[in-house]
């Protein structure tokens, strides 16, 4: 089994060039395409005019239909798409009803999987409070203990409280760019730390179920 995993930016690959062989082991392989941003969906499901930006949903139509050229001239290769992205503050349903209409407009149609993490990619951090305690032993109990699971709450915000000096508060007045590099350090130290059988996220658990499915366990 091969995994071709879409992501929509560089601390999301980071989390997952780590994460994802903890599920897989070494049987299988993977890639992981980072993007510079999620973009949105296009209504009329066109391309995006400027590829090079490299945005991910503005991409998709195209991405999937690559991936189904390709995937149908390998059919002795098992191969699966698979897009992880936040859900921010998108309706879960109707998010999901405007993937699988891109992915139906293909001809051929890849396998793919659609995991949406529930609000952001930190929710699966937070799904791990010993990963989270061991990378930063300082971290707030306080504020680590009332977050639940995959609630919309301002997901990043709520980390960056528990483990950066002066919380999110100081962290936002520093700027998204520092924001940025400051997620990719969680990504880098936090992930090494969790254990994939154990994390309380329910997107994260659908993510690694799907894996599972497809790997035949």
């Amino acid at each position: 089994m091969h995994f071709e995993i879409h992501v929509e930016d560089q601390s999301g690959k980071k989390m997952l060039d780590i994460l994802v062989p903890k599920i897989v082991g070494s049987a299988h392989t993977f890639r992981v395409h980072p993007y510079r941003g999620v973009g949105q969906i296009r209504k009329n499901m066109r391309d995006a005019k400027d590829a090079k930006k490299r945005i991910l949903l503005d991409n998709l139509p195209k991405l999937l239909k690559g991936h189904g050229r390709t995937f149908a001239g390998r059919q002795n290769y098992h191969e699966v798409v698979i897009l992880v992205c936040d859900l921010d503050d998108k309706g879960l349903k109707t998010f999901r009803s405007e993937l699988y209409r891109i992915l139906d407009a293909c001809n051929p149609k890849p396998e793919t999987r659609f995991c949406i993490a529930i609000e952001e990619g930190e929710a699966w951090f937070l799904g791990d409070l010993a990963a989270i305690k061991t990378t930063y032993p300082k971290a707030k109990d306080s504020v680590l203990n009332s977050y639940v699971n995959d609630h919309i709450c301002g997901t990043w915000e709520k980390l960056a409280d528990a483990v950066y000096p002066g919380g999110s508060s100081s962290l936002i007045k520093k700027g998204w760019q520092v924001i940025g590099r400051e997620k990719s350090k969680w990504a880098e130290e936090i992930t090494p730390n969790m254990n994939v059988a154990e994390n309380k996220s329910p997107s994260f658990c659908y993510f690694r179920g799907k894996m599972r499915e497809l790997m035949g366990g």
